[in-house]
Formats: C-alpha cells, sequence, structure tokens
C-alpha cells in the first residue's frame, strides 16, 4: 500500500472497526468486503481481507494517540506493519515510527535496527549515539521521566 494509500486504509480500518465494536459485522462481512472491493475496484491493492482485518488492529492501535497517527502517514504501509508486528510498547513504536522518517530507513534497515533491539539500547544509555537519536532519545527520556 501506498503513502497516499495509508490515509484511506486507515479510513476504511476505522470503518471496520466501529462496526465490528457495534457487532453489526463479522470475519465473513470482512471477507466479503474484501471481494467487494476488488471486483469493484480492481487497481486498488492491498484489501485482502486479512488486510483489511490487519487494518483495523492497526487502527484500534493508534486510534488514542493523534501524535503518532499523524507520523504514519510518512512512512509505507510495510515499513508500519513491521513496527507494529514487532514493538511492544506504543514508545517503542513511536520510536521506530520516527526513526523511519528521520533517517529514511530502508525497509531492510528498519529490520536491522529492531532485531538488534536499538530501543532498549537506546532506553538504557545514549552515548556515542546520533544526533537524531539523542533527540528522539531525549523525547523518550521525558516520556519515562528518565535522565540521561
Amino acid at each position: 500500500m501506498r503513502n497516499s494509500s495509508i490515509y484511506t486504509g486507515i479510513l476504511v480500518s476505522e470503518y471496520i472497526s466501529k462496526k465490528v465494536e457495534l457487532s453489526e459485522w463479522g470475519q465473513s462481512v470482512v471477507k466479503e468486503l474484501s471481494q467487494f472491493i476488488q471486483t469493484h475496484e480492481p487497481e486498488l491493492k492491498g484489501f485482502s481481507d486479512k488486510n483489511l482485518w490487519r487494518m483495523k488492529q492497526f487502527y484500534e492501535t493508534y486510534k488514542e494517540f493523534p501524535k503518532i497517527s499523524t507520523l504514519l502517514r510518512e512512512i509505507s504501509w510495510s515499513h508500519n506493519l513491521f513496527i507494529f508486528s514487532r514493538c511492544k510498547s506504543i514508545e517503542e513504536k513511536e520510536f521506530y515510527i520516527k526513526l523511519t522518517k528521520q533517517e529514511n530507513y530502508s525497509f531492510r534497515e528498519l529490520e536491522r535496527q529492531i532485531s538488534s533491539s536499538l530501543f532498549e539500547r537506546t532506553m538504557i544509555g545514549n552515548s556515542k549515539l546520533s544526533t537524531v537519536l539523542r533527540e528522539t532519545n531525549a523525547d523518550i527520556a521525558n516520556t519515562f521521566n528518565l535522565t540521561f
């Protein structure tokens, strides 16, 4: 899903989330919606039933965090999904979203940084970190009321 499609994905996921929450919809309806989109808008990609459920989870995770929601639109869907699926806390997700945007990480580089536990290492100490990481680290330190 391209960056321009992320906004559409967020709107679709918000709609699905609200319908499921109100118990108006179940899995079969989401599958039918996916088939409808694929049939009537074949040029739109990324709207499989599995992806629609991911979009719903994605929306529900970030809906309480408008500051992060704005950042999400600035990185690709694949970057977002990887961060979403691999990071545990909202602070860790925010850290990698900001870092991906600021450093213009490729997917492979983002994967490498998450696998090497950059967030945890940054939280332990900030010696020999780049300016971007120190700035990001300062925001995180304030979140946890830590002093580095």
